[in-house]
Parts: C-alpha cells; structure tokens; sequence
C-alpha cells in the first residue's frame, strides 16, 4: 500500500473559505476542493491507499476543535496528526488526550505559527511531545505563500536534533523546501525522516535522488502535500528515482507504518 504521508483537507463547512484565502497567497491551482471527498478521489486516482492529514493551527483557541474534528474523520484509507499551538494554555492537557485517542504525533508550522524553530521558549513543547513518544512534523524551508523570515531552515532545525535527543522529527519537503543545500550540510545522515512533498518537481530526478542517496531511504516518506501538488504526479516522480525495490518499499510504505503503527 502506498501511504502518503503529508496531506490537507478541511471541514466541509471551511474548505472553500480556507482554500480561496491559501490559493490567493500561493497562486497554485489545487488538485482538489479541500473537502476529505476530494483529498480520497485524487488519492485514489493515484493509487494511493491512506493519506495523512497535517492539520495546523494558526492560534490556540483552534487546536480542540480541529483535533475534535480530526478524530471523528478517521477511516481506513484517512488519518490525522494532531493540532497544536507550541506553548498553548493547557498544552500538556491536550497532549495526553492525543495520545490517549491513538494520534501518533503533531504538525507545526513555525512559520504560520510564529516562531524560530530553535528557539529556547519551545523546547518545553519538544520536550512533552517526545515524553509522549509523539512525532512532529515541521513545516521545513520557504513556504511559497509567505515572506521571509524562513523559520525553520536546516542549520536551525539540526539545533533542536542536539537539543531534543530521542524527538522523532520529521522535515517535510525534504528536509527545507528551497534549501536543499543546507539539508545536505546540516540534516543528512541525522536521525530526523525527510518527506517528499512538494520538493520533487523543484529537485528533478537528479536532485532528489542525490538527496536521498546522502540521507537513507530508510529516512524518507513519501508525501504529495496534496491538494498543493498532484498525487499522481508526486507518484510518478518517486517511482521514476530507478531506487531498488527494498528502498521504494521503505519511501512508499515501509518507514512510514515504522512511524504510524
């Protein structure tokens, strides 16, 4: 089964207000409506059998409500990390009630959410999560629809790797979207997984396989960023990296059910 690791979708009451306000900033035509129903059919279409979804929320007063939402959704084929807002009131409270309902980890996004990556004030929030034996997924590198300051590039993200020992931490667009370079001088060959996501059409073939190649595909996972991406497409260019059979199982599938089950 082929797992797509970083994925979004909404409420259907919010996607069409969520999806107008994120296409006006990143000028990208999406692959979907932002509804879970959209999410599965191109999921489908690509052959895709579960999809994880990162939500994000963008102040503390969503995270209940999405996390509420994001346990009612689940399906076979649709699972969910965790919201959460880093330092929030009752953080620890949310915390324990994520892992008692099964959530393996959380997404954070430093940029939407305001904050250095290796600032000292967040170490609390890692500390908790890898307590928990929960993952966090990071937003890593420029994020298109937002101006700099980039808030989690490589060399600060390594930082939180020696300050946080035993923090599964998962860098999307692997590992710095834009900052590939950096990903090779600061995060390759740490312990710290890689997804695919949105990075393969700005890497090519090339790119993208030297990277994995310097990392470990016992490292990467597969990821579309979808409805930012075509799925099928993110597929394609995967399968078209030539990696042995071994290593495309462990991209597909097998790392991230090491991380999920």
């Amino acid at each position: 089964m082929v797992i797509d690791f970083h994925a979004h979708c909404f409420p259907d009451a919010l996607a069409g207000r969520a999806m107008a306000a994120l296409t006006a900033k990143c000028d990208i035509i999406p692959s979907h409506d932002g509804t879970v129903s959209g999410l599965l059919r191109t999921a489908r279409a690509a052959g895709i059998g579960r999809s994880i979804v990162m939500p994000v929320a963008t102040r503390p007063g969503q995270v209940e409500s999405i996390n509420a939402w994001a346990l009612s959704s689940r399906t076979p084929e649709l699972s969910f990390f965790g919201a959460l807002f880093p330092g929030m009131p009752g953080m620890e409270r949310h915390l324990d009630w994520l892992v008692e309902n099964g959530f393996r980890g959380v997404k954070l996004h430093p940029d939407y959410q305001d904050f250095f990556v290796d600032d000292p004030a967040v170490l609390p929030t890692y500390r908790a999560l890898r307590d928990r034996g929960l993952a966090v997924l990071f937003h890593a590198g420029l994020d298109i629809g937002l101006p700099e300051p980039i808030h989690c590039p490589p060399d600060r993200l390594a930082r939180i790797l020696d300050a946080v020992p035993g923090l599964t931490v998962i860098a999307a667009h692997m590992g710095g979207q834009n900052q590939w370079d950096d990903v090779a001088r600061f995060l390759c060959g740490r312990d710290v997984y890689l997804d695919t996501s949105f990075a393969g059409a700005q890497l090519g073939i090339a790119g993208m396989r030297d990277l994995i190649r310097a990392h470990s595909a016992e490292r990467i996972l597969f990821a579309t960023d979808s409805p930012w991406t075509q799925p099928a497409d993110e597929l394609a260019r995967v399968r078209a990296l030539r990696l042995s059979p071994d290593a495309l199982d462990a991209v597909l599938e097998r790392n991230a059910r090491a991380l999920l089950d």
